[in-house]
C-alpha cells in the first residue's frame, strides 16, 4: 500500500516513540488518515518506564497504547531455550521471537479497536519487514499492511533523520536528532540487538557497544559466582531453590548473569532477504538458562535422539529467524522436541567467572542415561571390556571390504601432498 491508499482505512502503527515513528505517524496524520499507535512492552531493559514511549508519541497529536506482553515474550524465550534454537553465530534469535510476540499482541488491540491496517517501521533491507508482515497475514488474514519506508514517496521526502527532524519541528513537534550515532539498538526481554552504522564495518570492534543489560568481562566481580538451576522437561522452573515463573525466571538469569559479564556474541547472520548482515548481541539470562537446559539434555537425550533434535532444533531456529513461528512445520517440530526433552530432568550448578560459564555439577536427573561404571576406564562392574570384541569383530567385516573394494581414499595424504 501507499499513503493515497490509506485513506477510509483505520491504521495501527507499530512505534517505539523515536524519531522515525514520529515522522511516520504526523505525516499519516497530516495527510488525513484515521491513526492509532501501538507499542508492546516486551520488558524491554532500554525502557525504565515503558509508559515514555507513550509520553514521547502524545506530542505527535495520537495517545497511544501500550499492549503488555511481558508473559507472552517470557513463554516465546522459554520455548527458544527448551529448542536450543540458536541462529548463525549462536545468535538466540532475541529480535526474531520478538517480533512474533509483538505481531501477536499489537493485531489483538487493533482489531478490538477497529483497525484495518497495520503499519510497521522496518525497512526495506531487513528481516522484520519480512516478519510483522508475514505475522500479520497468517494470523490477520483480513488486515492489511503499510510499510512506510518502502513507500516511494515517503522514502523521496525523509532520505535521512535530518529531514524527518526538519518536518517535526516545522509540525511543531520535538524531535531530538541528537549527535550521530555509532550503532542502532533493539531491545526486549530476550536480549538486546546492537548493529548498522559504525557497526556495519567489519574493522570496528564489538568494544564500542555500551552493554545495557550487563557489564564487560574485565569489570565483572573478582570472584566465581554460583547458581543452582532446576529443570524440569527442559524448561528451568527453579533458580537457587526458589520457583519461578518464566518471566521471573528470565529476570533474575538476565540480573545475575549480566553481571558476570556473560552477553556477548558477534555473528555476521545471513539474512531473509539474502544479503548478510553484523550483529553483536546481549542475551545474559538466554546463555546462562540454555546451558543449564542444555547439560540436562546431554544426559537424558540418547545418541539417536539428539541427532534428530538437533535436526529439529536447527528447524526451528531458521523458522524463528524467517518469521514462520505459526507454521506447520515449526509446529511439527516442536511437538517433536516437546517428546524429546519430556524427561530431561535435573539440577545444574553452574560457576560463573568475567563471561564465562563453568560446569559444577549434574544432580538429581531420574532418567539420566550417564552411568560411572560403564563409563569407567578402572576395573569396574560396568561394561566388560572383552565384550567389545564381537563387536569389533562385526565393524570389521564393513572396513576390510570397502579397502578391499578400493573405495577408502587417504584424504590427510592427499592434503600433505599438495602442500
Amino acid at each position: 500500500m501507499r499513503l493515497e491508499e490509506l485513506k477510509g482505512h483505520r491504521v495501527g502503527i507499530c512505534v517505539s516513540g523515536g524519531l522515525d515513528s514520529k515522522t511516520v505517524t504526523r505525516r499519516l496524520l497530516e495527510a488525513g488518515v484515521d491513526v492509532l499507535t501501538f507499542t508492546a512492552d516486551l520488558a524491554q531493559p532500554d525502557e525504565t518506564d515503558i509508559q515514555d514511549v507513550a509520553r514521547r508519541m502524545a506530542a505527535t497529536g495520537t495517545e497511544t497504547v501500550i499492549v503488555d506482553c511481558k508473559e507472552a515474550m517470557a513463554e516465546a524465550c522459554y520455548l527458544v531455550l527448551k529448542a536450543q534454537a540458536m541462529y548463525d553465530g549462536g545468535y538466540w534469535n532475541t529480535t526474531g521471537i520478538a517480533r512474533a510476540v509483538t505481531v501477536r499482541g499489537l493485531l489483538g488491540a487493533m482489531r478490538e479497536r477497529g483497525c484495518t491496517v497495520l503499519s510497521h517501521g522496518a525497512t526495506g533491507r531487513g528481516n522484520d519487514q519480512v516478519r510483522f508482515e508475514r505475522y500479520t497475514n497468517v494470523l490477520a488474514p483480513g488486515m492489511k499492511v503499510y510499510a512506510p519506508w518502502r513507500d516511494p514517496g515517503l522514502l523521496g521526502q525523509f532520505p535521512g533523520r535530518k529531514q524527518m527532524a526538519e518536518y517535526l519541528q516545522a509540525q511543531g513537534v520535538e524531535a531530538e536528532v541528537g549527535p550521530k550515532k555509532r550503532y542502532s539498538t533493539d531491545a526486549n526481554l530476550a536480549g538486546l540487538s546492537h548493529e548498522a552504522e559504525d557497526l556495519e564495518h567489519l574493522t570496528t570492534a564489538c568494544l564500542i557497544v555500551d552493554p545495557i543489560m550487563g557489564v564487560w568481562p574485565k569489570d565483572a566481580p573478582d570472584a566465581i559466582e554460583e547458581v543452582t538451576l532446576r529443570v524440569e522437561a527442559g524448561e528451568v522452573v527453579a533458580i537457587n531453590g526458589q520457583a519461578l515463573s518464566p518471566l521471573e525466571a528470565m529476570r533474575l538469569a538476565n540480573d545475575v548473569a549480566g553481571r558476570n559479564g556473560i552477553w556477548m556474541k558477534n555473528a555476521l547472520e545471513n539474512r531473509v532477504v539474502g544479503t548478510k548482515s553484523r550483529g553483536v548481541y546481549e542475551a545474559p539470562g538466554m546463555e546462562l538458562l540454555g546451558f543449564a537446559v542444555r547439560a540436562v539434555y546431554q544426559a537424558t537425550i540418547d545418541r539417536r535422539s539428539q541427532r534428530l533434535f538437533n535436526q529439529l532444533s536447527d528447524l526451528v531456529a531458521n523458522q524463528i529467524y524467517d518469521g514462520r513461528l505459526f507454521d506447520p512445520v515449526t509446529q511439527a517440530a516442536l511437538a517433536g522436541i516437546d517428546s524429546l526433552a519430556a524427561r530431561a530432568h535435573g539440577t545444574v550448578k553452574v560457576g560463573m567467572y568475567k563471561g564465562n560459564l563453568y560446569f559444577l555439577s549434574l544432580t538429581d536427573v531420574p532418567h539420566s542415561l550417564y552411568n560411572e561404571a560403564d563409563s569407567s576406564m578402572e576395573a569396574s562392574e560396568g561394561l566388560n571390556p572383552a565384550s567389545s570384541q564381537g563387536f569389533l569383530e562385526v565393524q570389521s567385516v564393513e572396513a576390510l571390504t570397502m579397502a578391499k573394494a578400493g573405495q577408502i581414499v587417504d584424504v590427510l595424504g592427499d592434503r600433505l601432498g599438495r602442500r
